[in-house]
């Protein structure tokens, strides 16, 4: 058998977008989440396949990739037993300021999905 519970799940989701091109950008993990499979990071250095991690209320992973007309996709997917994510589209002169808070109200609606399961 493959790896076992959310861990497995996490590296599953990993393995499906990076097969439809998707690079893995940040993950948001609950506490200890991480914690039995590698030891927790000292000075909040902890990072996952290369993308930094982040305490939060949910498991998810923040995915992006290049789209159409110099534009960036972005997909926050909950790691979980049902699949559920959040997709947005950002244009090319849209600054990273104003992405991030399109960003953080994403994390909410799926905390606030997650929390209501």
């Amino acid at each position: 058998m493959g790896p076992s519970g959310q861990t497995g799940k996490f590296e599953e989701i990993l393995a499906q977008y990076r097969r439809h091109g998707w690079r893995l950008a940040r993950v948001l993990a609950r506490p200890g989440t991480f914690a039995a499979a590698q030891g927790a990071g000292e000075g909040g250095g902890a990072s996952y396949e290369g993308a930094p991690v982040v305490e939060s209320e949910a498991d998810a992973m923040w995915f992006t990739r290049p789209s159409a007309e110099g534009r960036e996709a972005w997909e926050l997917r909950l790691v979980g037993d049902t699949p559920y994510a959040l997709f947005e589209l950002f244009e090319p002169d849209e600054d990273e300021e104003d992405r991030e808070d399109v960003r953080r109200e994403m994390e909410a609606r799926l905390r606030e999905y997650a929390g209501g399961r």
